[in-house]
């Protein structure tokens, strides 16, 4: 769903965001509704500014698909790995 241009500069203004901002919120699939909702109250110190929350999100995202690129080379590796014992051989001496 495509957002009207006028709601995106009015989060871009509210939440004091800039167009790099702007752009890493609509890459991420966010809306500026859900950027506004997420401006911090005066009652709410534990919550970040919204430029700091997108900022830390997208970090967050770009670790995840090193990982899952990592667990993807190990799990190739596992299947590309020969297999030595054959369905009742044993693997051990007597």
């Amino acid at each position: 769903m495509a957002f009207p241009e006028q709601d995106w500069k009015k989060a871009k203004k509210l939440c004091r965001l800039n167009e790099e901002d702007i752009r890493i919120a609509k890459q991420m699939g966010l809306n500026p509704k859900s950027l506004i909702k997420n401006i911090p109250s005066k009652d709410q110190l534990w919550k970040e500014p919204v430029k700091d929350w997108l900022w830390s999100m997208w970090k967050i995202g770009k670790r995840k698909p090193e990982k899952s690129r990592q667990r993807n080379r190990q799990l190739q590796r596992k299947k590309m790995a020969p297999k030595n014992n054959k369905i009742g051989e044993r693997t051990w001496k007597q």
